[in-house]
């Protein structure tokens, strides 16, 4: 289920999508139709936020909407910022390489303000199996000689 809606007046010109539950291939509908509509209701600079904190699942149908709408955001010298918090979201954006252009924001107001969480916030330091290590020598870390984040087994 998918609302959309003016931004409080604290966001001024900015759109504000919000999605909930699933978004999979057969539910990602109603947020490609909001995303149209908050695109279509203001001509001239776009600003949009996504909000997906309250999505539960969601899958790489979602990325074909968000390209659009990030698309015609650039071209309209906007942007995109998308809201979300949860692994299966997490998962999505990070498996197909598009952390740099839909980075985690935690609210509505952090990605109003631009306040993307750094590298370190990434990784969640209560869980051992997302530490930092360096790069062995036996496997050389990767090519370029950096660090290299592995993932331990749980045990």
């Amino acid at each position: 289920m998918t609302t959309q809606g003016e931004a409080p007046a604290l966001f001024e010109e900015c759109r504000i999508v919000r999605a909930h539950g699933e978004l999979d291939g057969q539910t990602v509908a109603p947020l490609a139709r909001a995303l149209a509509g908050a695109r279509a209701a203001r001509p001239g600079r776009l600003l949009l936020i996504v909000d997906l904190s309250e999505a539960v699942f969601t899958d790489c149908s979602i990325l074909t909407p968000l390209f659009d709408a990030w698309y015609d955001c650039r071209a309209r010298s906007g942007w995109l910022r998308i809201v979300y918090g949860n692994h299966a979201t997490d998962l999505v954006i990070r498996c197909t390489g598009l952390r740099d252009r839909f980075p985690a924001y935690a609210s509505a107001q952090d990605a109003w303000g631009d306040e993307r969480p750094t590298p370190a916030q990434w990784i969640r330091p209560d869980d051992p199996r997302d530490r930092i290590s360096e790069p062995s020598r036996a496997t050389g870390g990767d090519r370029a000689g950096r660090r290299v984040r592995r993932r331990q087994p749980r045990r």
